[in-house]
């Protein structure tokens, strides 16, 4: 009923930068917050960033003032500009969207992406 699309994930060296995108899809009423979280093998998945409707962003101190969160409303589209990318943050990279759908506008709902690999060369 909804799918997520994410897209932009790829190797790059120490330094570089990538730009992940996140489209959602299908009968949704209102969008209530998209964001990135990324997991590595042995631990547990973290927020990397996300937005809320009202354009309030929040980052995980580790990329703050190296990766840029943005969204297209029209579009249903998150964007996630990483520069000065660090072999650590080499992960797969998750889209998240909660929502709510026109079925059942009272209700919000979780949905996450494929995710897509993104690793840092050094």
């Amino acid at each position: 009923q909804v799918q997520l699309v994410e897209s932009g994930g790829g190797l790059v060296q120490a330094g570089g930068s990538l730009r992940l995108s996140c489209v959602a899809s299908g009968s949704i009423f209102s969008i209530a917050a998209m964001g990135w979280y990324r997991q590595i093998p042995g631990k547990q998945r973290d927020l990397v960033a996300e937005v809320a409707g009202g354009g309030v962003t929040n980052y995980a101190d580790s990329v703050k003032g190296r990766f840029t969160i943005s969204r297209d409303n029209a579009k249903n589209t998150v964007y996630l500009q990483m520069n000065n990318l660090k072999p650590e943050d080499t992960a797969v990279y998750y889209c998240n969207v909660r929502l709510r759908l026109r079925k059942n506008p009272e209700r919000v709902n979780e949905y996450w992406g494929q995710g897509t690999q993104v690793t840092v060369s050094s």
